[in-house]
């Protein structure tokens, strides 16, 4: 008689082994007695004083990538929805090992875990974890025969392990500390039989140990199979048909003394399930199989390729020139045109740093050359430079100066002049941004203010220049989290 899997879940209980087999990579002994975890204590009020929170996430595609210079990922978008919903910015702590995560969490390092966390009893002893916002099975992931393709479907089937039973003596490679470990355990017990249950390194993540079956250096592994499935799209000589699991809750992980924090996540967990902007979000990262598959054959996803634009080797060369970290400029640009070299605004700022044609001609370059890359990057780059040597006598500071010169290219500098003089006369610190200076080009639009003897520009919309700052940095930390170092002209040309 065939067993099916289900029966095999759901009687196996009464089928005992004497042990399982559990390897690591690593090589890593664990200690008999860890030191008792710290749990820092900051919940939802001193995170909303301080005007952030921290997203512990991993580089995947659905946690966190960059896909021609955006910022995206299922997780990344629901967090970045539930930041603004506090009214609060958004960081992003970029930790590949499960582990780090566990601890950088409690340590106050990150105040959100939101890596796609199998909810386990084990892990609820260190952390507490939100309403599930889905539930998923764990798959098997095993590549299919070299010459698939031209085999019939059920010569395939043959070459499958379609019953967990067949996994005994075979080795499964997972992630480190990863819930994959616990379920493989269990399984072993379940079907009466080792299992080689082997651990990667801590910073290796799923999708590499998918990638590695893919290309045949490792045969079997284990994962979600919402995870499985985007893989798949990647990888069509993969196989993720079998289940090791009953569905298990994916939620979020939070500190267990951050109560408020977890009753907002909850209830707006429990409310962005019911929008369609929640289904519309998962359908893009799981169920739109050509934009995936797009994607990941682009080079300028983060995944795979690794270019932010076609106009890398550009930018590389013109943010040299202003000693800048390319990916600062990058995000700036990106920022004003989202890398479109033909982009126009209503106000009539041109191309990719979005130059109005009277400043651009200040610099040589006609309001007909906009539209050319370089001609427009380095225009913009000249009036940067322009601001960097006028605000040089004005802030002390080098990284605080690139605030106030970013300001300026959005609103002008005697808008910002303006509010360094407002913020001296009101007794803030003129040299610094955040709670300072920033504050009184917000003021700027207030009459109280505008009018004031020392303000010489008069109204400012404040809110543009100020999240236009905020933006570009927030753009800038998330290239610097992904995009790799090392990277060239050779490697950039433009396309």
């Amino acid at each position: 008689m065939k067993l099916h899997i289900g029966n095999i879940l759901l009687f196996s209980v009464l089928v005992f082994s004497q042990s399982c087999t559990t390897t690591t990579k690593s090589q890593r002994d664990e200690p008999l007695d860890e030191p008792e975890e710290v749990v820092v204590n900051l919940d939802l009020e001193k995170i909303k004083e301080r005007g952030y929170i921290t997203a512990i996430m991993d580089n995947s595609s659905t946690g966190l990538f960059i896909y021609r210079g955006n910022t995206m990922g299922y997780e990344y978008e629901l967090v970045k929805q539930f930041a603004d919903h506090l009214g609060v910015e958004l960081k992003i702590n970029i930790t590949p090992s499960i582990e780090e995560g566990f601890k950088k969490l409690n340590s106050g390092e990150g105040d959100i875990l939101a890596n796609n966390l199998t909810v386990t009893k084990e892990r609820k002893k260190r952390i507490a974890f939100t309403h599930y916002h889905n539930l998923v099975r764990m798959v098997l992931i095993q590549r299919k025969p070299d010459n698939w393709r031209d085999m019939k479907l059920h010569e395939i089937e043959k070459e499958l392990i379609r019953n967990p039973v067949e996994l005994i003596g075979k080795e499964v490679i997972v992630r480190n500390s990863s819930s994959y470990l616990e379920r493989l355990r269990n399984l072993s017990n379940e079907i009466g039989g080792d299992i080689i249950i082997v651990e990667e390194e801590p910073d290796i993540e799923t999708e590499t140990i998918i990638r590695n079956v893919a290309e045949g250096k490792y045969q079997y592994t284990v994962a979600e199979e919402d995870i499985a499935l985007v893989n798949a799209t990647y990888y069509r000589n993969l196989d993720i048909k079998t289940p090791v699991s009953f569905p298990t809750q994916i939620a979020w992980g939070v500190r267990k003394n951050a109560d408020d924090l977890l009753d907002t996540l909850n209830a707006w967990i429990a409310d962005m399930r019911k929008t369609a902007d929640y289904y519309t979000i998962y359908n893009k990262y799981f169920k739109s199989r050509k934009a995936s598959l797009k994607r990941t054959r682009s080079e300028y996803y983060s995944l795979s390729g690794g270019k932010l634009s076609p106009y890398d080797s550009l930018i590389i060369q013109y943010a040299d020139s202003l000693n800048w970290d390319w990916k600062l400029l990058a995000a700036q640009i990106y920022k004003e045109s989202k890398f479109d070299a033909n982009a126009e605004s209503w106000a009539g700022a041109i191309g990719l740093l979005q130059l109005m044609p009277e400043t651009a001609e200040e610099y040589g370059v006609s309001r007909a050359n906009l539209t050319i890359p370089e001609e427009n990057i380095k225009a913009g780059t000249n009036h940067i430079r322009w601001l960097q040597d006028y605000f040089a006598d004005v802030i002390d500071d080098p990284e605080e100066r690139l605030k106030f010169i970013l300001a300026a290219y959005n609103v002008g500098h005697g808008h910002v002049m303006d509010a360094i003089r407002l913020t001296k006369k009101n007794g803030g610190n003129p040299q610094l941004w955040e709670d300072h200076v920033r504050e009184y080009l917000l003021n700027k639009s207030n009459s109280k203010y505008f009018n004031d003897e020392v303000v010489q520009y008069g109204y400012c919309r404040g809110i543009e220049p100020v999240t236009y700052v905020s933006t570009i940095f927030s753009i800038y930390e998330n290239y610097k989290s992904i995009i790799s170092e090392g990277l060239n002209e050779i490697d950039h040309q433009p396309t």
